[in-house]
């Protein structure tokens, strides 16, 4: 893998595009690799892209994408590469701002406790802080730690869990921060960091922190996209993580809610401002769109809602416009929201640099404190308005390129209602955004092929068919460390109560293992996964009682905490059992005795009531194709992998996969599945 990846970077260096590295993504060259446990990604893509990326000038900026990945390449991966080379490299973790403490928020958090008044943070209607003894001894100990040097404002790093709600107070987003117009700007502790990793020849960020720099236009956050060799480890996630950054949401009553606070503040602000000239003339601008916008997103409520009447399936009250195509009489509704929140935008932007002026004006009469309380508050307000404005115009726009895009509208349990809109394939804004800029790109996972192609990960991601792409050779002995077997239980998946039955009868034998004796630790754990919450918990209710060993279910405890129970019996000598649901089939990591057994209760098709699945669905069918064949079964085999993956984490590791879905046997797409399974021993029957 290191000799395909240095040969690739050195073409690059070279000046050379041949055709082994060069595709038709803007001119960027991107490699694929998929490589599994144990194979030696992280060191390959270090030892090769490291040295080649200081030849070239550029910089390094691995995107991972989990904060837990992120802290292993900074704390043990890289440093040990260093170590062994003896390369001197800088490198630097990079975190989004929410995960800094503010200073200045803190200050006035405390404050606030001091003085007895919440009312700092009645702006942000999402936002409620309303300190008790215990967060306010938090935010002692957390100045305290900040002036020893004991602690560098990273949430992270900090070692109690700080509640959601407190951490929210404390910290800013990039509209509600001032910069160096700030007064503890020489304390702040994400300007630190930033400071840190301007130096660094190799930038470790995550996913979302490197979307979110692409959506601002690239630069903004990490180096220009022109010069960095990306390396996206983990990069199966990638796709939808994308989409998640692509998509806007916007829920009619809290946004009437919202602007009815709104005014109420834009009222009280006046009179602590008045010494800020032509601030009197912002706040009125405005409070008139504020009293535009009310009316209109009450009158839209009843026009969406008659579209929810008869949408409710399994529970779920949802309409989702079909192509994504609206009627006339809706878009103008739409349109009509989107040119008036858009308005709205540019005065709150007006009053929002009027405050940031005054912050510099060391001769305006105002306070400080109180033109800082309102330029966060302005801050909010227009990443709020923003968002809202974003989605009424994805509303309102026609769709003019394939593939098209999803509109759905979902009731909420509070009688809200949510507008949602989205692309229904990342690649499109991804090949813009990313293929076409970055100088080049490595693309690597465990899992980035289905049914042994890279054709979904690469539609997925926005990468055509000339991509190089890799699969390098398991570095496991799986013939010999484990077997895979699918018994005959009397019913497959497609039966869903007789296969809850049958899983009922057959599970508590097949997971029965002797305890050893006491003081001997050499029990094991098991892993079973399920396709839905109703079966597993159907399941759990039934054989809880008769199962030996220990239960713990997903959702009755912490993951943390489930994994110390599971581990501690297992060293006890008891077995242990967990069930578990689709994230733990891809993130539950338990070497050894901790995991000898994973059964996979059924195929792990996706249910087909995502509103982006269901519109994708609809495309691949409207534009000729099978949803089946190049949607619903490649994401099956992709998950089966990674519940498959779960047994072998280390070279010692042995044990078996059990899968409780005959389907695998006597459907014709079975063969395929098995196929791009490990070649573990099979005993089928």
């Amino acid at each position: 893998m290191i000799g395909r990846i240095a040969s690739y970077l050195g073409a690059l260096g070279d000046g050379v595009k041949s055709t082994d590295v060069e595709s038709t993504n803007g001119g960027a060259a991107v490699l694929a690799v998929e490589g599994g446990t144990g194979t030696g990604k992280t060191a390959a893509y270090l030892l090769s892209a490291l040295p080649m990326a200081q030849a070239a000038g550029k910089k390094i900026v691995i995107a991972t994408g989990t904060v837990a990945l992120q802290g292993q390449l900074v704390n043990r991966d890289i440093p040990d590469v260093l170590a062994a080379t003896g390369w001197d490299f800088r490198y630097a973790l990079a975190k989004g701002r929410r995960r800094y403490l503010c200073p200045l928020r803190l200050q006035q958090c405390q404050d606030t406790i001091s003085a007895d008044r919440a009312g700092l943070f009645l702006y942000e209607d999402e936002i409620t802080f309303n300190p008790d003894a215990e967060a306010a001894m938090t935010l002692t100990r957390m100045s305290a730690a900040l002036r020893d040097g004991s602690w560098d404002g990273d949430r992270d790093n900090w070692p109690e869990t700080v509640p959601h709600e407190t951490w929210q107070a404390l910290t800013v987003d990039r509209n509600q921060c001032s910069g160096y117009r700030c007064r503890l700007y020489a304390e702040c502790c994400f300007f630190q960091a930033r400071e840190a990793m301007g130096e660094a020849d190799c930038i470790v960020a995550n996913h979302d922190l490197v979307l979110a720099d692409l959506m601002l236009g690239g630069g903004a956050i990490l180096p220009e996209p022109e010069q960095c060799i990306y390396i996206f480890d983990e990069a199966h996630k990638l796709g939808v993580t994308a989409l998640n950054h692509f998509a806007s949401l916007c829920r009619l009553n809290a946004t009437s809610q919202w602007l009815e606070q709104l005014d109420k503040t834009l009222q009280i602000m006046v009179r602590p401002l008045d010494g800020i000239s032509g601030i009197k003339h912002h706040i009125e601008e405005c409070r008139d769109m504020v009293v535009l916008a009310q009316p209109l997103v009450r009158q839209s409520y009843p026009l969406f809602d008659a579209l929810l009447v008869g949408s409710d399936r399994a529970g779920v009250i949802r309409y989702r416009f079909p192509e994504g195509h609206i009627d006339d009489q809706l878009r103008v509704v739409c349109e009509q929201l989107a040119a008036l929140f858009s308005r709205m935008q540019s005065r709150i932007e007006n009053l929002h640099k009027t405050l940031e002026g005054a912050l510099e004006d060391t001769q305006c009469p105002v306070p400080r404190v109180d033109i800082e309380q309102y330029f966060q508050a302005a801050g909010q307000w227009l990443g709020r308005v923003g968002s809202v404005t974003d989605l009424w115009f994805a509303m309102a726009s026609p769709d003019t390129a394939q593939p098209p895009t999803a509109r759905w509208l979902t009731l909420e349990d509070n009688g809200d209602i949510r507008v949602s809109v989205s692309p229904i394939i990342a690649g499109p804004r991804l090949q813009t955004l990313l293929w076409q800029r970055c100088y080049a790109a490595i693309a690597t996972s465990a899992t980035l092929r289905s049914l042994g192609s890279f054709a979904r990960f690469c539609r997925d991601v926005g990468l055509d068919d000339t991509v190089d792409c890799l699969a390098v050779p398991a570095a496991f002995d799986y013939a010999a460390a484990g077997v895979l077997a699918i018994p005959d239980i009397g019913a497959d998946g497609s039966q869903p109560e007789r296969h809850t039955e049958a899983l009922i009868k057959y599970l508590p034998g097949l997971l029965e293992v002797a305890d050893s004796a006491p003081g001997v630790p050499a029990a094991q754990g098991s892993l079973v996964l399920f396709a839905s919450r109703r079966q597993m918990g159907e399941v759990a209710g039934a054989i809880a009682q008769s199962l030996p060993g220990q239960l713990l279910i997903q959702g009755e405890l912490s993951v943390a905490e489930m994994v110390k129970r599971h581990q501690f019996a297992v060293d006890e000598g008891r077995n242990s059992v967990i069930f578990g649901l689709a994230s733990f089939a891809e993130g539950m990591d338990l070497p050894g005795r901790y995991c000898t057994h994973v059964v996979i209760a059924k195929l792990p098709f996706a249910v087909p009531d995502d509103p982006l699945q269901e519109a994708l669905t609809e495309w691949i069918e409207a534009t000729g194709g099978n949803a089946f064949r190049e949607l619903t079964l490649p994401d099956a085999s992709l998950r089966l992998i990674q519940a498959c993956g779960r047994l072998l984490r280390n070279e010692s590791d042995t044990g078996r996969v059990t899968i409780l879905d005959s389907r695998l046997l006597h459907k014709s797409y079975g063969r395929q599945l098995l196929d791009a399974l490990p070649p573990f021993r099979r005993q089928f029957g």
